[in-house]
């Protein structure tokens, strides 16, 4: 059977190159975030979209698109695919997005085929993966899972706009957002394609992956505070804080390289901030990343200890936050078999097997419904950049391996 033109590779890179227009920033630069006139654009072309592949739609009660395709009977329990539409700053225009347009195009498929299903599609356009305009991250998949925070009300961009108010202007209800939260009897799994953000598909000329677990991540905001002072202060009276900042950032990639962690040190502020002024305070952010949250917890001890070392050492102090932590997500081994049957359906004998390294809804989804995932090769491994890039042909086989995945569950599945 012809598959429905929209769902070609061809007519997905166009609709990613659709969605990318939709940008707070200029000069063709991407930024879409949460809450923003941004996100409700999106949303509502998104639902557009579902719609024309025959799914019902609405927004959620935290701002998530959703569609749904009924299986072979109304009300059965749904197979979830999706990912999210929000960027970070200056972003590529495939993270998230491939994902959400590429389930669209599934269920268009399946839909179009006159294949019943033993359970239903649902389609998920999550509003915030990123957390880039509150600072945490997964508030979208969180709400649907159902482990909200109530302290995130509490939560404010770089305009002192709280989560709370950003809600009521986006005409949601901050207080009915638990009508967001779904169980975990609504869903026999979730599955989500993605961008490998990384190099190893390329490396092996493979153009998709097995995703086998995603990291357990840990984020903190470290503050080292001094004594400001005049340039001309001789060292041995200097209570310099960026000097021991920057000792913990070289303490910090030296720990984490050999645990073989991920650890990233993305932001910096230095105050007062000015050329002949020995700096007072420093703050920055530590991202911590590993395979297990036991590695990755032993890790952060080593780390808090070797900088209140260098802290003691300079004369410094040191308070940590942590701002951000979820857990390791492990993918579900009969998805991950179903998957690998997906990818082989497409020509390659042999699926690889990946470890990811970035955070992804999945990882929240996981508190309700067994995960799984699909990378696809991203060129060089560049993501969270313009340069992120995907082929045509490469899509085509993810599309390909995807449709195959759900009929490869709805073959096997067991109530």
């Amino acid at each position: 059977m012809t598959q429905p033109a929209s769902t070609t590779a061809h007519a997905i890179l166009e609709r990613c190159d659709e969605l990318a227009t939709y940008s707070s920033m200029e000069d063709g630069l991407i930024e879409r975030v949460y809450l923003s006139p941004q996100h409700a654009a999106v949303n509502a072309l998104a639902g557009r979209w579902m719609t024309e592949a025959g799914m019902t739609t609405w927004q959620d009660a935290a701002g998530n698109q959703c569609g749904r395709l009924e299986g072979a009977t109304p009300g059965l329990p749904a197979l979830l695919l999706g990912s999210h539409l929000d960027t970070v700053p200056s972003a590529g225009r495939y993270d998230g997005i491939l994902g959400v347009l590429s389930a669209i195009a599934v269920v268009d498929r399946i839909r179009s085929s006159g294949r019943e299903l033993p359970f239903a599609l649902e389609v998920v356009a999550f509003g915030d993966e990123e957390g880039t305009r509150f600072g945490r991250a997964l508030l979208g998949s969180r709400a649907l899972a159902g482990t909200w925070l109530d302290e995130w009300w509490q939560l404010e961009d770089e305009d002192g706009i709280s989560l709370r108010d950003a809600y009521v202007h986006f005409g949601l209800d901050p207080d009915a957002v638990g009508e967001a939260a779904r169980s975990r009897g609504d869903f026999v799994g979730y599955l989500e394609t993605h961008i490998e953000q990384g190099p190893y598909l390329e490396d092996e000329n493979k153009a998709l992956g097995v995703v086998s677990s995603i990291a357990g991540a840990r984020r903190f905001l470290l503050t080292i505070t001094g004594q400001a002072g005049h340039s001309g202060t001789p060292y041995e009276r200097r209570r310099d804080a960026l000097a021991g900042a920057a000792e913990a950032v070289t303490t910090i990639e030296r720990i984490a390289r050999s645990a073989q962690l991920i650890a990233t040190v993305g932001h910096l502020q230095v105050f007062p901030d000015a050329v002949n002024v020995i700096p007072g305070k420093v703050e920055f952010s530590l991202d911590l990343r590993g395979e297990y949250d036991t590695e990755r917890d032993k890790v952060w001890l080593q780390i808090e200890e070797a900088i209140l070392e260098i802290c003691q050492r300079r004369r410094l102090r040191l308070t940590s936050i942590q701002t951000h932590s979820a857990k390791a997500a492990v993918c579900a081994r009969r998805l991950r078999d179903a998957i690998a049957d997906g990818i082989r359906s497409t020509g390659d004998a042999r699926p690889m097997s990946l470890f990811s390294r970035a955070g992804h809804d999945a990882m929240a989804i996981a508190e309700i419904a067994d995960i799984g995932m699909i990378f696809v090769r991203c060129k060089g491994g560049v993501s969270h950049n313009p340069e992120e890039h995907v082929t045509e042909a490469d899509v085509a086989k993810a599309l390909d391996a995807f449709e195959a995945t759900v009929l490869r569950l709805a073959d096997g599945y067991e109530e």
